[in-house]
């Protein structure tokens, strides 16, 4: 109960990038080692355009005892997220899914997952998609965990890497249906409709 009560979902603010940059590069950090050189620089120049570019239709930081320790970009097409129009993404993408490594294990990540699994929803999206790849192995469990399926005809190479495609079917999911879910204080404290509690 102590770990729900510590957890606090919401719309990041322009002086959290700073802190949100840190946090993905901080996630990130453990493929500089798999990465070439160049690749992973290219990498971290573009997790500085996501979160400082305009690209995002939503920021979403977790806090944890009042420090932010997770980030979720939200797009709404793939010509947004990557700009790949080709894709033919038009609706909602999850980016840069990221908890600082020392905040893992308290279900941070799923509870950013399902917020933009909530928003999506109100979106009357069909679809929430997401992209990663092989390397991130331990990601790719959690978002099977959760629901999500392989979308291949959406996937896409990144040099000589494939980046594989995963969405969750908003129709049909069940995902936000558990109990004591902690609180998501919105950016508009007067949007009572979006006063709403989700599950780790």
């Amino acid at each position: 109960m102590a770990q729900t009560q510590a957890l606090r979902i919401r719309d990041a603010v322009d002086s959290d990038r700073e802190a949100i940059q840190a946090v993905v590069l901080g996630a990130y950090e453990q493929y500089a080692e798999i990465l070439p050189k160049e690749r992973w620089e290219a990498y971290r120049e573009a997790i500085r355009t996501s979160v400082y570019g305009d690209g995002p239709v939503a920021r979403i930081v977790a806090e944890w005892d009042q420090e932010i320790v997770g980030s979720v970009l939200l797009f709404i097409t793939s010509e947004k997220a990557y700009d790949r129009p080709e894709l033919e993404i038009k609706g909602p993408i999850i980016r840069l899914l990221s908890v600082s490594p020392y905040a893992r294990g308290k279900g941070i990540a799923t509870a950013l997952i399902k917020e933009c699994v909530r928003r999506a929803q109100k979106m009357r999206a069909e679809f929430l998609h997401l992209h990663t790849s092989d390397m991130m192995a331990a990601a790719v469990r959690l978002y099977e965990h959760l629901g999500f399926e392989r979308a291949e005809d959406k996937d896409m190479m990144n040099g000589h890497t494939l980046v594989k495609s995963f969405r969750i079917n908003l129709h049909s999911t069940s995902l936000l249906e558990s109990a004591n879910e902690p609180y998501f204080e919105p950016k508009n404290k007067n949007a009572s409709d979006l006063h709403n509690r989700f599950t780790l």
